[in-house]
């Protein structure tokens, strides 16, 4: 089956032209699905290409059900294959940011994240991951022409750039003057270190906003936590966050998930800032999300270990973790409501 919103204008005014209508009909389309019209509820459409389009999948998400935490909202999404993901809202002064999955489960293994415990399932199109925009979109009233979201943050189920045709051409959708028009500037996408594919990034979509997962200035440390590192080490990485800095013009943020007793020590601020000297880049501390099956807890030292690479000349933050009394914060999202697990 197609999905329509893996379509950008100039490919539906060729699938018009395929099926003997007139390229004019594309903009409706593209405008009433991005809206978040179903087939039915369009009215500017004759009943004869209705029925055309019946062969094409119109909606390939819905929000299934929805969580309401003290600062956040957790949606899970239907697929039209019935698999489900997840995503978070957030809300700030600045507007909202909506978390979204670019694949359902994650092969990547890392040692603190709920996401890849079931393993790869399948990657998403870009229009599943432009269909979560969408659904949130009309969620919160909005529409084509009255956008109410504002961010975009590909942090949710699933690694980006394993999937990297499709969320490249997400990206290209989503940043369409035709489309939503976001800009690339309000767009994070967030890697576990696939130094040759954030190198095709920055030659093919640079600007947004890069974040690496680091996660441990010690290569031994990170291969114990990251299976990844043992493909890419740290200091390709490193140099592929130099070769994107230089290609976007823009600082490179490294996540760095602090957990008890493995990463937080003195020492690895201190390697830590050695690693990143002369590269311009953000640090953001994050304090450990539980997962019951990981058995690794948080770090009683986060104050302790920004204090000392603040001493040190890092820029850093301490990252204030939202949706965690929802399963909705970074390293927490799943596909648990599958096996019937309590989700809420």
């Amino acid at each position: 089956m197609n999905i329509l919103l893996d379509y950008n204008l100039n490919e539906l005014q060729d699938l018009m032209e395929k099926l003997n209508e007139p390229k004019f009909r594309a903009k409706q389309i593209f405008n009433s699905i991005l809206s978040g019209q179903s087939l039915q509820e369009n009215t500017t459409l004759p009943k004869s290409l209705k029925e055309k389009l019946e062969n094409y999948i119109w909606n390939p998400i819905e929000i299934y059900r929805e969580f309401k935490g003290k600062d956040a909202i957790k949606f899970l999404y239907k697929l039209y294959d019935n698999n489900i993901i997840e995503g978070i809202l957030m809300s700030h002064r600045y507007g909202n940011t909506l978390c979204i999955s670019t694949q359902v489960g994650c092969r990547m293994g890392c040692k603190f994240c709920a996401s890849t415990l079931d393993g790869l399932i399948r990657n998403l199109s870009a229009g599943e991951i432009l269909g979560q925009v969408v659904a949130v979109n009309k969620y919160l009233g909005g529409t084509i022409t009255d956008r109410k979201i504002t961010n975009l943050v590909l942090m949710g189920s699933g690694e980006p750039l394993d999937n990297y045709d499709n969320v490249l051409k997400f990206l290209k959708l989503a940043t369409s003057k035709d489309g939503f028009n976001f800009s690339k500037r309000n767009i994070s996408l967030s890697t576990c270190g696939l130094a040759d594919t954030i190198d095709k990034l920055a030659k093919d979509f640079p600007g947004i906003i890069l974040t690496i997962s680091l996660h441990s200035s010690s290569q031994e440390e990170r291969e114990k936590i990251m299976p990844i590192a043992k493909a890419f080490d740290i200091n390709t990485i490193i140099k592929s966050a130099k070769n994107y800095c230089e290609n976007s013009g823009r600082r490179v943020i490294f996540e760095y998930t602090l957990i008890d007793g493995v990463n937080d020590r003195q020492i690895d601020a201190e390697n830590l800032k050695k690693l990143t000297k002369g590269l311009m880049c953000h640090i953001n501390l994050i304090p450990l999300n539980y997962v019951k099956e990981r058995g690794l807890k948080t770090s009683k030292n986060i104050e302790k270990f920004e204090k000392i690479l603040k001493e040190l000349g890092c820029s850093v933050t301490v990252r204030h973790s939202l949706g965690s009394d929802i399963d909705g914060a970074c390293g927490q999202l799943r596909r648990k409501i599958l096996k019937g697990e309590n989700n809420g």
